[in-house]
């Protein structure tokens, strides 16, 4: 129920981070790997590295998500290789801490376009590269705990997030008839390269007290629901928002 030797998925912002360890974890299960970003020679050094370490197949793609034509085109290379694309995992995103009344239109337009825009897009395209090649499939998107809490200074991330949750739900309905399923993963606070100062600083760590496990996410907790939903074992879900926060969305009110 849970083999996904041979299953071709695509990973969306996989040049570092979570985007990376959702990659390597899909290859160790043995499936090929689809990766695209922004940053072409990271992009390069995981292909190399998934290759060598676990022989499977890796495509590799360099673009902004926020590019229909770049998707398509990707799309199009596949189709011609004759690679059906089985789950699409929408990792990508961005964003940033501005007090609310500093937020220019840019700003938002940035976080929103990347965080909501981009997965519809993404999806809209994938799924119809699913729907006509009849393929079973599988879409994840990767919300936040904030898409149904708030955090001071992240306006615009905050509604990104609830609004990815909510298309989930959407496309949920829509899709099902195409036996194409659509959950979600909500991880809570995770130490990143961008955030790494920031959750060790004095401010991250009275973060860290309100976390009933009294740690950060690590990568490695979302494994089980990313081979949860990619899997069979997942047929019967779809929908589902699974938050990965070691407790922290229902931590007691101070």
């Amino acid at each position: 129920m849970f083999d996904l030797k041979g299953k071709n998925i695509l990973v969306t912002g996989a040049s570092s981070g979570l985007g990376q360890h959702i990659a390597a974890f899909y290859a160790v299960q043995g499936a090929n790997i689809i990766i695209c970003a922004r940053r072409e020679e990271r992009l390069k050094q995981l292909q190399t590295q998934l290759e060598q370490d676990y022989g499977i197949q890796v495509h590799r793609y360099t673009f902004d998500v926020n590019d229909r034509t770049a998707v398509q085109a990707m799309l199009q290379d596949l189709e011609q290789k004759q690679v059906h694309v089985n789950v699409l995992i929408n990792n990508a995103g961005v964003g940033d801490s501005k007090r609310f009344l500093d937020y220019s239109d840019a700003d938002w337009d940035a976080i929103v376009g990347t965080n909501l825009k981009a997965p519809w897009m993404c999806a809209q395209e994938v799924v119809s590269h699913m729907v006509k090649q009849k393929v079973a499939g599988s879409v994840i998107n990767i919300t936040s705990i904030l898409s149904e809490s708030i955090n001071l200074g992240v306006a615009p991330y905050c509604a990104s997030k609830a609004g990815l949750k909510h298309l989930t739900e959407a496309m949920a309905v829509e899709l099902a008839r195409f036996n194409i399923r659509v959950n979600a993963i909500a991880p809570g606070y995770m130490v990143t390269e961008i955030n790494e100062d920031y959750l060790t600083s004095e401010a991250g760590q009275a973060i860290l007290k309100r976390i009933p496990m009294r740690r950060f996410v690590e990568f490695s907790d979302l494994n089980g629901a990313l081979l949860l939903l990619a899997s069979e074992a997942g047929r019967g879900m779809t929908g589902v928002e699974i938050k990965v926060d070691c407790g922290h969305s229902c931590s007691a009110i101070a």
